[in-house]
């Protein structure tokens, strides 16, 4: 069955329109670049016979002789696999897959290299997480490496999770004269309800049961290999890659080590050979990955309720392709885009009831039919987006794809365009005397939405607690936590909030977060003024804060401001608070070149300077913020 497509809606087309007109002279070099990269060749048969020697000296005999011929397409295996971590270890098998398919086309595979795959679960509210953001720029930096040999027709990325498939995009992105596929896989099976996991998490933060109450909860949450199965960033990404064409159709939410999830990886590989010059159809990352992508991208956030770091790492991946997109092209998209889905943490159901309920297929179909995505654009597939619309199945141990479902199984997690769950997308920017963020708001109750409350000040999250165990935040109170943003500490997340401010809303106070830190997909029922930017310790507006100050948070107008005499306001001096002891142990002081380059929340807190805007080449960034 054809997949109805509408004409593009006005708004989209006119964002999308915005975007390449900003964008014009940058992004006519990056692909100046990337055409001249594939010039210089795409594979190894501009290496010297000692080059490839050495690139080829550990293989078998029959993959040897391959390579030596030049005229078969090599793959490069670029894997954040780990076998600590559910959502990596899966990936562990997945090298020899590919290995075997790409042998089956008379073509091979190498894995390229690793990129190291950190967990905001284990880290959460610890050291670590500090160097969570900046793993991004790690990966990115990994890739780049692993790809370095130019030994390579195509490259296949196998990642999962939060900042590892926007550092694997970042560096796909910069080698984008090769032709890309991203590779998941797949969520854990459901485990405790989302909603008795949350209520354990209050009555812990209550101090109603104990630690081993709370782990078993946690346990039984995240039981198995896989991604975690709420609606964070890790699924988003999966929902991102699709809907900009980079995975198979369908594969986003397939359950790790099942035979259907295999056969998608073996073919994955086998459509990577297809993609290459010696496979007959060259397909590069760099004319695919274009504005329409990216507003693909940024429409399905919306409509799928997907996670606020987003708004952080699209804008740094959109850059990484000579793209600049802003928070305001989001909050204008969030304007026409209805909200379709209701995943925890937006709603009760996880990403496997989602995919039960019609998932990415009919997601997808419904964006089409309203106009609300690009459908031309082209794909790992080989197709354009409306080839999306089709699920994977296996018949007698052969994948086929076939017509995905044309109405929701279970309106209460997935509903067409027709009746949402709400007119817009939930995701609003802030703007006011306190500077700019950004505030999810699909799982906030609309009573909740706007708070005019003293502030209570912290500039550490370790504080919080305290305060809140010896009963200083029962009350009507807007909490801010500042001297979190990129500069300061890598911008870690800051979910160990969460339980205590929710409790403090059950409690029938008006409560709500002002932070220039994160708060992820995850972020829940209280509205939360994240990605605060100027942040505090760039002289930005929080750190003239005084307790006692009363701030507005009005989610729905899109302002946050401290009720203040404006002469008085400008007059008051910021205050400075010692961050040395954020930036040693655990490794952090090895992040201090990172933390001095960190662009903006809203340029997306990256440390690569503008890749092609001024025409500087990375190098020369550096070398002028150093100098700086």
């Amino acid at each position: 069955m054809a997949t109805s497509t509408a004409p593009l809606q006005d708004t989209v087309r006119r964002v999308t329109e915005r975007i390449n007109e900003r964008s014009h002279e940058r992004r006519a070099l990056y692909e100046q670049r990337m055409e001249a990269q594939h010039r210089r060749g795409v594979h190894r048969g501009e290496l010297s016979c000692g080059n490839m020697a050495h690139g080829f000296a550990a293989c078998g005999e029959v993959d040897k002789e391959r390579l030596k011929l030049t005229n078969s397409a090599n793959l490069g295996i670029v894997s954040s696999y780990n076998d600590m971590l559910s959502a990596h270890q899966p990936l562990g098998p997945f090298p020899e897959i590919i290995k075997d398919a790409a042998r089956g086309m008379g073509s091979t595979a190498q894995f390229a290299g690793g990129v190291p795959a950190m967990c905001d679960g284990v880290t959460q509210g610890q050291p670590g997480m500090e160097l969570s953001l900046f793993s991004r720029e790690v990966i990115a930096l990994s890739t780049a490496v692993a790809l370095s040999h130019n030994m390579f027709d195509a490259a296949l990325y196998l990642g999962v999770c939060d900042k590892i498939v926007p550092g694997l995009f970042i560096g796909a992105a910069r080698f984008g004269h090769l032709p890309a596929l991203f590779v998941p896989a797949g969520p854990m099976p459901s485990g405790l309800p989302n909603k008795e996991k949350a209520r354990i998490r209050q009555l812990y933060a209550e101090g109603k049961v104990g630690r081993d109450e709370l782990l078993e909860a946690e346990s039984q949450s995240y039981h198995s290999p896989g991604t975690c199965t709420f609606y964070g960033t890790a699924n988003s990404n999966q929902m991102m890659m699709e809907i900009m064409g980079l995975h198979l159709p369908g594969a986003s939410f397939v359950n790790p080590n099942t035979p259907l999830r295999d056969a998608l990886t073996r073919f994955a590989a086998e459509q990577a050979v297809r993609n290459t010059e010696p496979g007959g159809t060259y397909r590069p990352f760099y004319r695919q990955i274009d504005a329409k992508a990216i507003v693909n991208a940024m429409v399905g956030l919306l409509a799928s309720g997907g996670s606020t770091n987003h708004t952080l790492h699209l804008v740094a991946m959109a850059a990484a392709c000579g793209l600049t997109i802003t928070w305001d092209d989001f909050s204008e998209l969030s304007g026409v885009v209805p909200s379709l889905t209701r995943i925890y943490p937006n709603g009760q159901a996880d990403v496997n009831h989602f995919h039960a309920a019609g998932g990415m297929s009919l997601l997808i179909r419904e964006l089409l039919g309203a106009g609300l995505i690009h459908g031309d654009i082209p794909t790992v597939f080989g197709t354009d987006l409306s080839a999306y619309t089709q699920e994977p199945f296996l018949e007698d141990d052969k994948l086929v794809w076939r017509e995905g479902p044309l109405k929701s199984h279970d309106d209460d997690v997935l509903r067409p365009v027709a009746s949402p769950f709400a007119p817009t997308g939930g995701l609003s920017v802030l703007d006011g005397n306190l500077g700019r963020g950004v505030i999810k708001i699909s799982a906030v109750e609309p009573k909740h939405r706007r708070v005019e409350a003293p502030v209570r000040i912290f500039n550490d999250q370790d504080q919080l607690k305290a305060a809140f165990e010896a009963g200083e935040l029962d009350r009507d109170v807007v909490v801010l936590v500042r001297f979190q943003g990129p500069k300061a500490n890598g911008m870690p997340e800051l979910h160990k909030l969460t339980p205590y401010l929710g409790v403090l809303q059950d409690r029938g106070f008006k409560v709500a977060l002002v932070t220039d830190g994160r708060m992820s997909g995850a972020s829940g029922k209280v509205p939360a003024a994240i990605h605060m930017t100027p942040e505090a310790l760039s002289g930005g507006p929080l750190a003239r804060l005084r307790d006692g100050d009363v701030i507005r948070l009005d989610a729905e107008a899109g302002k946050l401001d401290v009720l203040m005499d404006a002469g008085e306001w400008q007059a008051r001096e910021s205050c400075r608070v010692d961050m040395e002891s954020h930036h040693y142990g655990l490794g952090r002081e090895l992040f201090a070149g990172f933390r001095h380059l960190a662009a903006g929340a809203e340029q997306g807190a990256g440390v690569f300077g503008g890749f092609e805007a001024d025409d500087l080449s990375l190098e020369e960034t550096w070398i002028r913020e150093l100098d700086a």
